[in-house]
C-alpha cells in the first residue's frame, strides 16, 4: 500500500481537528453561549471532564474520537456496509447522501428517532431558525448515525456524550472540509483493504511519537501513557504473510497433509522431513490464536483469512464462518484502547465483507485492552467474605492484585493463576445486584479474571510484533518489574516477548515473530538464546538485517522473523534464509519468495 498520502494526510487531520476542537471549545464555554443555554447538562459534562483532565487531554480526545469515526465511516461507505452513505456522496453528487436524502425527505427511521428527524426536517425547510441549517441537520444525521452502529460495534461507537457532540468540527461540507480531504485520501482502492485504518492511526500518533523519541533524548523515560505511541509499528505484510502461513498455515498442514492450503501460502516452508510430534487439531473450532500486541490487527486479519479457508475446506456453512472465527479463533491483545478499537473494527470489516448479514447478529471480537485494577484491602476482605472465602486460594488473590499497573506491564503481566475459566464462569453467575457496595468490586474481580484467562497458557499459535523499547526508555516501575521478572531478557522488552510467547503457547504450540535482530548475537541476551534452544526448536528464519520496514528510514532498525516450535525436538533442521543484502522491502520480500521455491 502507498503510505505517503496517508501519512501526509494522517499527520494534518490530526493538526487540523485539534485546532478546530480546541475553538470550539472556546465558543461553547463563552458566556452566554448558545450552547450554556439549550445544552446546559452537556455542558456541566465537559465542565468536569475538564476539571478531571488536562484541556490538553480533552481536545486531543474528541479530535481523535471524530477521526476514528469519519474514517471508519468512510471505510463503510466505500465498500456499502452502511445503508446509504454517512460521508460519502452518491455518484455524481457533492453532499454526504444520507443529507442529499434528508434534503428530499427521505431519513431511514431505523437509524433516526422521530424527534431528530422532525428536527431535521424543520432545519432544512427553515421553519427552524438556523445560521446554516444544512450543516447543523448533517450534524444531527452523523450523531445518530454513529449512535445507530453502537449496537454492532459498541468498542468503536460508544454512544457519543452530549459534550463529544457538542465540540464535533463545524465545518463538514465545504471542499476544504475535513471530511472532503478524508474523501480524497481514503479512495475506493485504499479502502480494499481494512489495513488502511491501522496505518493512518499509525501514522495519527506519529507525531507524538517522534517528540517522545525528543525526550528521551533529554532523559525523559517513556511513560505508561506514551507506551503505545513510542513502540507501535506496523508490519509488512509480506511478514505478516510468512509468520502466519509458517505458523497457523504449519500447523494446520500438518495435520491435514492433503489439504489445499499449501496451494494459497506463498510464504510457507514446507518441513523438509515427515513429522509425527506435533499438535493434534480435529477441527477447526479448537485452533487459538493470540497475538499479545495486537496493535490494530494486522496479524489476526490475515489469520482470518487462512482460518476462512481453512473452514471452507472442512465443508462448513459460509454463512456460520465469520462468527466461528471472531468467537473461537482469535484472540488479541493491548494496552492502547484506540488501537484495540481498531482491531476489533478490522476483525469486524473482515467477517461483514464474508458475510453481508454479519451486522444483524452483533459478535464482538476477542479483543482485550488491558485495565489497571486497584483493590483496597478492606474493599476485597469484604467481598471475599460475601461470595466464600473458600473460593479464593492464594495464587488466586495474588493474580486479583496483579493488574495494578497493566498499561505499563501489558501483556507481560504473568497471572499467578493461569486456567481461570472455571472460577471465572462460578463468579460470573453470582448476583450481587442487590448489594451496592460489592457490585463494583464484583465488576473489577471478573474484569481481572478475564484479562487473566487472555493471559493463560492456552493458544496454538501465538504471533507477535512485540514492542522495542531498551532499558534506557523505561520508567523506573517498569524498569524494577522487569528486572525482578525477566532477568534472562531485561534489556528489552522485544527479547521479553520472545519468553513471554513461549508462556502463552501450548506445549508444541508455534510462536511467530519479528523483532530486533540484537538478541541472536549480543552477550546480554546469551541467558535468553540458551533457554531457547534448550525449550524451543527455530522451526525457520528469515534474517531481514536494516531495511525491513520502508516507513523507517535509513539503517535504524535491524530485524529478524522467525517461527519457533514450543519444545526442543532433537535434530530438527530449521529453515534459514538470509535476506540482509536486500535494500529494500520489496528486494527482501522477492528474495524470500526466490528462496521458498
Amino acid at each position: 500500500m502507498e503510505t505517503a498520502k496517508l501519512k501526509k494526510f494522517a499527520q494534518f487531520a490530526r493538526r487540523s481537528l485539534i485546532e478546530q476542537v480546541s475553538a470550539k471549545l472556546n465558543l461553547v464555554l463563552a458566556d452566554g453561549s448558545a450552547a450554556r443555554r439549550e445544552q446546559p447538562k452537556a455542558i456541566v459534562e465537559l465542565e468536569k471532564q475538564l476539571h478531571e483532565h488536562d484541556r490538553e487531554q480533552v481536545v486531543e480526545r474528541v479530535a481523535y474520537t471524530w477521526f476514528n469515526r469519519f474514517c471508519a465511516l468512510r471505510f463503510m461507505d466505500v465498500n456499502r456496509y452502511t445503508r446509504i452513505g454517512v460521508v460519502s456522496p452518491a455518484e455524481g453528487q457533492f453532499q454526504p447522501e444520507i443529507l442529499a436524502e434528508a434534503k428530499m425527505g427521505h431519513i431511514d427511521e431505523e437509524m433516526v428517532s422521530e424527534k431528530i428527524r422532525q428536527q431535521i426536517f424543520a432545519l432544512l425547510n427553515g421553519t427552524l431558525p438556523s445560521r446554516d441549517p444544512q450543516a447543523e441537520a448533517y450534524r444531527l444525521l452523523v450523531v445518530a448515525a454513529c449512535n445507530d452502529f453502537h449496537r454492532v460495534m459498541p468498542y468503536l461507537f460508544e454512544r457519543i456524550a452530549d459534550f463529544t457532540e457538542l465540540l464535533m468540527p463545524d465545518d463538514l461540507l465545504s471542499g476544504n472540509s475535513i471530511l472532503a480531504y478524508t474523501r480524497e485520501t481514503m479512495t475506493p482502492d485504499v479502502c480494499g483493504d481494512v489495513e488502511v485504518i491501522g496505518w493512518l492511526y499509525q501514522f495519527y500518533i506519529s507525531e507524538k511519537k517522534d517528540k517522545v523519541f525528543d525526550d528521551l533524548k533529554k532523559n525523559k523515560k517513556i511513560t505508561p501513557e506514551n507506551i503505545p505511541a513510542a513502540t507501535q509499528l506496523f508490519t509488512p505484510h509480506w511478514i505478516v504473510r510468512y509468520l502466519v502461513e509458517n505458523s497457523l498455515g504449519r500447523l494446520w498442514m500438518l495435520n491435514r497433509p492433503n489439504s489445499k492450503l499449501i496451494e494459497q501460502m506463498e510464504y510457507y516452508i514446507k518441513p523438509e522431513q515427515p513429522e509425527s510430534d506435533f499438535l493434534r487439531i480435529n477441527k477447526p473450532e479448537e485452533i487459538k490464536i493470540c497475538d499479545p500486541a495486537c496493535g490494530s490487527g494486522h496479524m489476526l486479519t490475515y489469520a482470518f483469512d487462512i482460518l476462512y479457508a481453512i473452514y471452507e475446506e472442512e465443508g462448513y456453512e459460509p454463512s456460520e464462518i465469520p462468527e466461528k472465527i471472531l468467537t473461537q479463533n482469535l484472540y488479541g491483545i493491548e494496552i492502547d484502547e484506540r488501537a484495540g478499537e481498531l482491531a476489533a473494527f478490522a476483525l469486524t470489516m473482515k467477517a461483514r465483507a464474508r458475510q453481508r448479514r454479519f451486522f444483524r447478529k452483533p459478535i464482538q471480537p476477542n479483543i482485550c485492552v488491558l485495565q489497571n485494577i486497584w483493590f483496597d484491602d478492606v474493599e476485597l476482605k469484604n467481598y471475599m467474605d460475601f461470595i466464600g472465602r473458600d473460593l479464593f486460594t492464594t495464587p488466586l488473590q495474588a493474580t486479583l492484585k496483579q493488574f495494578e499497573e497493566a498499561d505499563n506491564f501489558g501483556s507481560l503481566i504473568r497471572p499467578e493463576v493461569t486456567d481461570v475459566e472455571a472460577m471465572l464462569n462460578v463468579l460470573a453467575s453470582k448476583n450481587v445486584s442487590g448489594e451496592l457496595f460489592l457490585s463494583p468490586t464484583h465488576h473489577k474481580v471478573l474484569q481481572a479474571l478475564l484479562q487473566a484467562d487472555y493471559l493463560s497458557p492456552k493458544y496454538h499459535v501465538v504471533i507477535a510484533n512485540p514492542p522495542y523499547m531498551g532499558g534506557k526508555g523505561m520508567n523506573p516501575r517498569l524498569a524494577a518489574w522487569v528486572k525482578e521478572n525477566y532477568p534472562d531478557s531485561k534489556s528489552d522488552l522485544f527479547a521479553m516477548f520472545i519468553e513471554r510467547n513461549l508462556d502463552l503457547a501450548q506445549k508444541l504450540g508455534a510462536v511467530g515473530m519479528i523483532t530486533m535482530q540484537s538478541w541472536m548475537f549480543l552477550s546480554s541476551f546469551e541467558k535468553l538464546r540458551d533457554k531457547l534452544l534448550d525449550n524451543a526448536t527455530i522451526l525457520s528464519m528469515a534474517h531481514l538485517g536494516a531495511r525491513g520496514f520502508d516507513s523507517i528510514g535509513g539503517e535504524v532498525v535491524s530485524t529478524t522473523a522467525f517461527v519457533l516450535g514450543n519444545g526442543y525436538i532433537p535434530d530438527y533442521k530449521g529453515a534459514f534464509v538470509r535476506l540482509v543484502d536486500g535494500k529494500s522491502e520489496a528486494e527482501k520480500d522477492f528474495m524470500l519468495k526466490e528462496a521458498i521455491k
